[in-house]
């Protein structure tokens, strides 16, 4: 029984309580992917889990056996950061950076459901051959990952520039 977390095989937890939250930062040290409302309400603690979104304090680290965990530390690769994370630096994203985590991660998944063709709350044309990614869009989409510092502008910004870039 394993999880491959950021590209390296974990064991899962004896104990089946313990949270891939609480896995992460008390028995990894990843202390990346933030503890926030402890109730999934605030999404600091997006991860990906086998390349969606997940909240990471709801999650079990058992659910998570056999399957891919991919944190804000796994996201860039060899040693570069992930275009999301160049591009919230460049926006203004963050401020006290706290959220900046589940939000990066969030936003990659997002850009995924985006690219699939999942329609959200607000999409317009449910039969277009290709979803247009506005900034009402993104904000619906990324509803459940909140920032108290407010820098919502800078967040939506960043992820329209990456989708931009992406569809270029």
């Amino acid at each position: 029984m394993a999880i491959r977390i950021n590209g390296t095989d974990v064991a899962v937890p004896d104990d089946a309580r313990v949270s891939l939250l609480d896995l992460l930062r008390e028995g990894l040290h990843r202390t990346g992917t933030k503890v926030g409302c402890n109730q999934g309400a605030c999404g600091a603690c997006t991860v990906l889990v086998d390349g969606q979104r997940v909240l990471s304090c709801l999650t079990l680290a058992a659910q998570a056996d056999g399957r891919s965990v991919t944190t804000i530390e796994g996201l860039g690769s060899g040693g570069d950061l992930h275009p999301l994370q160049t591009a919230f630096i460049e926006h203004d994203g963050f401020q006290c950076g706290y959220c900046t985590p589940g939000q990066i991660c969030a936003a990659a998944a997002m850009l995924r459901e985006v690219e699939a063709g999942i329609p959200s709350y607000v999409t317009a044309d449910l039969a277009a051959e290709r979803l247009t990614l506005s900034r009402e869009e993104v904000r619906e989409r990324m509803s459940g990952n909140l920032c108290r510092c407010g820098a919502h502008n800078g967040i939506v910004e960043a992820i329209l520039r990456v989708a931009a870039e992406h569809a270029a």
